[in-house]
C-alpha cells in the first residue's frame, strides 16, 4: 500500500464512515451469555469442574476489546466445542478474521452464524462490509438492504448500501437510499459529492443542483475540498469547471491522492492525451499500486493505437486488482482485434462473469465464438447483445460511453 493512499484526508475515509467493526475494539456481535451452559446433572461423589462457555465468552469478548485476536479466537473455539450452535461465536470468529483481513474466511464464518442467528441485524452487516471490502458490491446489496429493513435508522448501513447502488449502476436505488441520510450529513461534502454522483446520474436534476449548492456553501478552501468540487464537476461533464478546481488541489498538495488521476480523466475528455497520460503517471509516482491509473492509460493507448502499450497497462490494472471489468473488456477487443481469439475468450468470460448485463461483451463473444466455430454459441451471444442493445441498458451516458472513474470512494479506511 503506497504512502500516499495512507495519507488520504479523513473526509474521504469518513465516506466508509470508519467501518466500525474492523477499526473500534470490541464487535457489534459480542452478546453476553449468548453460549449456553450444558444442562446440570446430579451432583456426583466427587466434584467434577463443568466446562463453562459463558465465562469462555466472556474472555473472548474481553480479548477482543483489547484486541487480543489469538486468545478471542481460542475462547470462542472453547465456546464451540461445547455448544457448536452458538451463532454469536461463529459472529465473533467472522470479526476476528475481518481485522486479519481474511475475507473470504470471514465470510464462511459469518454466513455459519447468520444460519444460526438469522434475526441478527449486526451479522448481515458484516456479511455486506465483508462483500464491500472484497470488491463484490452486488453480493453487499441484499445484507446490508435487508440490515436497513430492520434497522432504518443505521447511517453506516444506509451509507454503504448506497455506494454499493452506485458501484453498480443502480443509482436510482442509491439516490433514494442516500437522500434519507440528508438530515445527519448535510453538513459533510464528501457526502454531498456521493449524493450529487447518484442524483445526476439518475438524472434527477433538481437533487443535482441542491447537493452541488450545498458542497458550494460547506466546503473551504482545502485541497481536499476542491478535488472533491473537481470530481463533482467531472461527473456532471463540465470539464472545464473540473479542470481548475483540481488544478488548485493538485498546486496545494501535489502528493494529493487521486488528484492526478482526476486530472487525467479530465484531460483525456478533452482530448489532451499529452496531458492526461503525464497526470495518470504523476498519480502513480504517489499511489503505484492503484489500478484505475494503468486502466486509464491502456485506454487512452487503446485509442492512439498504441497496442503493446495498452495491452501492458491493462495487465498492470488487472495484477493489481482482477475485478477491473473495463480492463478484461478492452483486453478481449485488442485480442479479438489481433486474432487471439482463445485469449480473447478467456477475458472476456472473465468480464461477463462481472458484467453480465453489458452489451459489448456479448456482442464481442459472439465474434470470437463464431471464428473459433462454435456458431450456436455465438448466435446466442449476438441474440444477447442485441436484446440488451434494445433495452436501452447500455446506453451512452458519456461522451466516452463510460462513466468518469470514483477510485476514491472505493478505498479501505486506515
Amino acid at each position: 500500500m503506497s504512502n500516499g493512499r495512507h495519507s488520504l484526508v479523513s473526509s474521504i475515509r469518513f465516506l466508509i464512515l470508519s467501518l466500525t467493526l474492523l477499526s473500534a475494539p470490541g464487535s457489534l456481535i459480542s452478546i453476553p451469555g449468548a453460549a449456553k451452559r450444558p444442562a446440570k446433572q446430579n451432583a456426583p461423589a466427587v466434584a467434577v469442574t463443568h466446562p463453562d462457555p459463558q465465562a469462555w465468552f466472556a474472555q473472548g469478548q474481553a480479548a477482543l476489546r483489547s484486541n487480543d485476536l489469538a486468545a478471542a479466537e481460542a475462547a470462542f473455539r472453547r465456546v464451540l466445542s461445547v455448544d457448536p450452535q452458538s451463532g454469536a461465536a461463529y459472529a465473533n470468529l467472522g470479526v476476528i478474521a475481518m481485522r486479519r483481513q481474511q475475507w473470504d474466511h470471514a465470510l464462511s464464518l459469518l454466513q455459519k452464524a447468520e444460519k444460526l442467528e438469522p434475526k441478527m441485524a449486526g451479522i448481515r452487516l458484516n456479511i455486506g462490509l465483508v462483500n464491500y471490502r472484497r470488491g463484490d458490491y452486488a453480493g453487499a446489496i441484499a445484507p446490508l438492504s435487508s440490515v436497513v429493513h430492520d434497522q432504518p435508522d443505521s447511517q453506516q448501513a444506509r451509507y454503504l448500501l448506497g455506494l454499493c447502488n452506485i458501484f453498480t449502476e443502480h443509482y436510482a436505488d442509491a439516490v433514494t437510499v442516500l437522500e434519507a441520510l440528508w438530515p445527519q450529513m448535510s453538513g459533510d461534502f464528501t457526502y454531498l459529492y456521493v449524493l450529487s454522483i447518484a442524483a445526476h446520474n439518475a438524472q434527477n436534476n433538481d437533487l443535482d443542483e441542491k447537493a452541488i449548492n450545498r458542497l458550494l456553501e460547506v466546503g473551504g478552501d482545502s485541497p481536499e475540498f476542491h478535488l472533491i468540487l473537481g470530481k463533482a464537476y467531472l461527473n456532471r461533464d463540465e470539464v472545464n469547471k473540473a479542470i481548475p478546481e483540481l488544478e488548485l488541489a493538485a498546486a496545494a498538495n501535489p502528493n494529493l491522492p487521486f488528484v492526478h488521476f482526476s486530472l487525467g480523466v479530465a484531460y483525456r475528455r478533452k482530448q489532451d492525451d499529452e496531458r492526461a497520460e503525464a497526470e495518470f503517471k504523476k498519480d502513480i509516482a504517489v499511489e503505484s499500486d492503484l489500478p484505475d491509473n494503468y486502466e486509464q492509460l491502456g485506454q487512452l493507448y487503446l485509442r492512439t493505437q498504441k497496442d503493446d502499450d495498452a495491452e501492458q497497462s491493462f495487465r498492470r490494472a488487472l495484477h493489481y486488482d482482477p475485478r477491473q471489468a473495463a480492463s478484461l473488456l478492452a483486453l478481449g477487443r485488442l485480442y479479438e482485434r489481433e486474432g487471439k481469439n482463445r485469449e480473447a475468450l478467456t477475458v472476456l468470460d472473465a468480464a461477463e462473469k462481472l458484467i453480465p448485463d453489458n452489451q459489448n461483451v456479448h456482442f464481442i463473444r459472439g465474434q470470437v465464438l463464431q471464428r473459433l466455430g462454435r456458431h450456436s454459441e455465438a448466435q446466442a451471444e449476438f441474440t444477447t447483445s442485441q436484446k440488451l442493445l434494445n433495452a436501452g441498458i447500455n446506453k451512452e451516458r458519456e461522451k466516452y460511453g463510460e462513466p468518469v472513474p470514483n477510485p476514491e470512494l472505493k478505498q479501505p479506511p486506515q
